[in-house]
């Protein structure tokens, strides 16, 4: 159901969720944990935002000195612009400021920028965010943006799931380092798993669980066990970080057992009892409905499930392709039927990524 209901706020652009601080700060931590300078001296950017809202840009001002930054700035779309415009009233830190304007509240976009101590108190908070109107209206297309994300060392932020293709397009066109947030099934994009095959991006640490807590305004568009009228947040299974920044998790090696253990002990009953792994029709490649099943003394290629990238180490797999039956070209293996997608019994299975052990091959 979460699934589902994340799809139709996609189709419907129903794209402002906001992302809770608790979860923007486990994430933080893993690539600080891995390299503690990692944000030493960076320009950090947060489009897509909401800066007097967004705790994107709490987060990052209130650790502006801790992590050693060079400059924060913080952009925002026009409530125009938005898809949900209802109630709208500008803040009264808007309202209190001289250079509020009713007109440019709703048409223009905002950008905050942070920099150095203002208010005197011998320390860089978000007590000195400074903040003006942007002559557009903030999308991230806009030259203006554009100048922005060119003067920037790393973007991070919550994009609208609607717009994730061009938005990731949009970082990888600049060279940018980058931690965003994303649907799991942007992976089997074309335009984002040869990015992921490559070795270019990968998931981030992820959400507590898998699973993902946000704030909207559009709670009456879920149903119930995706919308949480106690805390006022929308659940989602489905949701991960993406980034090229490097953290721990990614070279924690996936502990495996033999093909015969599995097949005599695994907890699957999918494949504890049988006497051997399925093949696909038309695939030379065996079937791995489970990550944990994933047999460690198997030298060929294996088709394991997407959410595999979750336990993916690099050193000690290599990615083959991606083989779904509305994917075309991603396979890195040739189909000995011409169908594309993984067939077993005449039957389509779900996408499967193609994967073999590394056993020494060179990354």
């Amino acid at each position: 159901m979460a699934n589902e209901n994340l799809s139709q706020a996609k189709k419907a652009k129903y794209d402002e969720f906001y992302t809770q601080y608790s979860d923007i700060e486990k994430e933080m931590s893993a690539y600080l944990e891995y390299n503690p300078d990692v944000f030493r001296g960076k320009t950090i950017l947060l489009p897509c935002d909401d800066p007097e809202w967004s705790n994107f840009t709490k987060y990052f001002a209130q650790n502006f000195d801790r992590f050693g930054l060079k400059k924060l700035i913080s952009t925002s779309y026009a409530v125009e612009s938005k898809t949900y415009k209802s109630n709208y009233q500008p803040t009264l830190f808007e309202k209190n400021d001289p250079q509020f304007d009713e007109i440019k509240s709703s048409r223009n976009g905002k950008i905050f920028t942070l920099t150095s101590d203002r208010t005197g108190d011998q320390r860089v908070n978000v007590d000195d965010l400074e903040w003006r109107y942007l002559q557009g209206d903030g999308d991230f297309r806009s030259e203006e943006v554009k100048r922005l994300r060119d003067e920037s060392d790393i973007i991070i932020t919550n994009p609208p799931f609607s717009m994730f293709r061009e938005f990731l397009a949009w970082i990888m066109e600049a060279a940018k380092q980058f931690v965003i947030i994303g649907n799991l099934n942007a992976i089997t994009y074309k335009e984002v798993f040869p990015l992921i095959k490559n070795n270019e991006i990968w998931l981030g640490n992820g959400f507590h669980a898998g699973n993902a807590y946000f704030f909207t305004p559009f709670t009456d568009a879920y149903g119930e066990g995706v919308f949480m009228p106690d805390t006022g947040l929308v659940k989602f299974r489905n949701v991960c970080w993406f980034t090229n920044l490097d953290h721990g998790r990614r070279h924690q090696p996936l502990p495996l057992m033999t093909m015969a253990d599995n097949l005599k002990f695994s907890k699957h009953k999918e494949i504890r009892g049988k006497t051997s792994y399925d093949c696909y029709d038309n695939y030379d490649a065996i079937e791995v409905p489970f990550t944990d099943a994933i047999p460690s003394d198997y030298d060929g290629v294996m088709g394991v499930p997407i959410s595999f990238l979750d336990k993916y180490d690099p050193a000690q797999f290599q990615i083959i392709g991606l083989i779904a039956g509305n994917i075309r070209g991603l396979a890195g293996i040739k189909s000995s039927t011409g169908k594309d997608g993984p067939y077993m019994n005449g039957k389509l299975k779900y996408g499967r990524i193609l994967i073999r052990h590394r056993r020494g091959i060179s990354i």
